[in-house]
């Protein structure tokens, strides 16, 4: 459990790399001579990255590995049974695991390039092998971002949605909170009468019962909202959303024409011109501030996405209800979320700030063919996601009036929320 905060807490320094790099460019570039701010550095700055570069490697290759071993572990056969016996066999798992993955590497390059610089290079363990590893994983991280990051910017309507208020548009919550009650009082009647011995049913009927109580909780949260609650907050945040996720469009957008006609838009492109020298915004601090928002808006989508997606949707954590093996395999999937946000974000131009320390030092960053296509790939994913999202209701309706509803045309139940009307039928919204 340690270790698993550990690495969360690695994960945060991670999402905060590029924000206080950003603001930290742009307090030195309005403070330049101010006495407070001294400590305030490029050294600290570049410090931070090569620190959090490092101890992502370490929770990556050795604290999470070693937290699923222990879990695992119970002693080798005639040690006395104890944590340091557990902690000897997680040890030597690691040390086996760590032999194992070099051997592989051994034998794939004895194969594929079998000369004497490429087998001496395998010695440079620490200075090329390890970060190569790291940039492949930091490549993986990316390419889960782009699928999850559009996934999630058209999720955040619906998880807003539920989370907000939203306004009483010819609807009549009192007769829904009477329908609902009856429902309640009819589902406990039958639990009454049901014998203790059909245990299945008693099951059933008590999730149902589960359902009613928090659809009427939710209705008495509605009932309860005030008028600027129900009628300013919902439809601001929805437009705050939607200008959000049309701004982060449009920088990549934009950020495709640059790597057309100029070859310093690449992420692995000049030096720039260093920490508090020039903004990096066009606007200025105001730029610099809308650039934070949207590196966090990205990185919140992501992980709606990520926990939306169908093959990671037993991978939730629930409360009291999470073994710990899930546990780290959360922590490692926030933490490779995380590591390959920075990237993210410069490969599509929602930031300009050039990577520092070993992020910057990734291979394919460098490759035009791949940050062009990932750009692309994130534009129209994500637009094609947010037209899917707003056009499903007209596709819903479409398809009721044509008789293709029975056909199950829509396999998304998302996208279209049903909810009990004044009469006691279900309307789509």
């Amino acid at each position: 459990l340690f270790l698993s905060t550990f690495t969360l807490a690695v994960s945060a320094g991670a999402v905060l790399l590029l924000p206080f790099s950003i603001i930290s460019n742009e307090i030195l570039l309005s403070f330049p001579q101010n006495y407070y701010i001294q400590w305030l550095n490029g050294s600290l700055i570049h410090g931070l990255w090569n620190l959090a570069s490092l101890f992502s490697n370490l929770c990556l290759f050795v604290l999470m590995p070693f937290a699923f071993f222990f879990l695992e572990s119970e002693g080798f056969a005639g040690l006395k049974k104890g944590i340091r016996a557990r902690i000897l066999e997680t040890l030597v798992m690691l040390i086996l695991l760590a032999l194992l993955i070099l051997g592989i590497v051994w034998v794939a390059s004895a194969l594929i390039d079998n000369d004497a610089a490429s087998m001496e290079s395998l010695y440079d363990l620490w200075e090329f092998y390890l970060p190569y590893l790291y940039s492949c994983i930091s490549l993986m991280g990316c390419l889960l971002l782009l699928l999850c990051t559009p996934v999630g910017l058209s999720r955040m309507f619906t998880v807003m949605g539920q989370l907000l208020v939203k306004p009483t548009i010819l609807e009549d919550l009192d007769e829904q909170m009477y329908i609902i009650t009856l429902e309640e009082e009819a589902i406990q009647r039958k639990l009454n009468g049901v014998s203790s011995m059909v245990d299945y049913q008693t099951a059933e009927l008590e999730r149902e019962l589960e359902k009613v109580k928090s659809k009427k909780t939710n209705l008495e949260r509605r009932k309860k909202a005030s008028a600027w609650e129900r009628n300013l907050v919902y439809p601001a945040v929805m437009i705050l959303l939607l200008i959000g996720t049309s701004i982060s469009v449009l920088l990549v957008a934009l950020n495709i024409l640059y790597l057309l006609v100029d070859e310093t838009a690449m992420p692995k492109g000049s030096g720039g011109p260093g920490i508090g020298n020039a903004s990096l915004s066009t606007f200025g601090f105001v730029g610099a501030a809308i650039e934070i928002i949207l590196i966090f808006y990205l990185m919140v989508s992501s992980v709606v996405g990520f926990y939306s997606l169908r093959f990671f949707e037993n991978f939730t954590p629930r409360k009291d209800d999470t073994t710990m093996t899930k546990i780290i395999g959360n922590c490692v999937s926030i933490l490779v979320l995380s590591s390959a946000l920075p990237v993210m974000s410069r490969t599509l131009g929602i930031t300009r700030f050039d990577l520092l320390g070993d992020f910057g030092r990734f291979n394919w960053l460098g490759n035009f063919y791949i940050v062009l296509s990932y750009n692309l790939l994130f534009a129209i994913m994500t637009t094609l996601c947010l037209v899917r999202k707003f056009t499903s209701a007209v596709r819903e309706e479409l398809l009721k009036a044509l008789g293709l509803d029975k056909l199950h045309l829509s396999n998304n139940p998302r996208d279209s929320e049903t909810k009990p009307s004044a009469n006691g039928h279900q309307k789509t919204l």
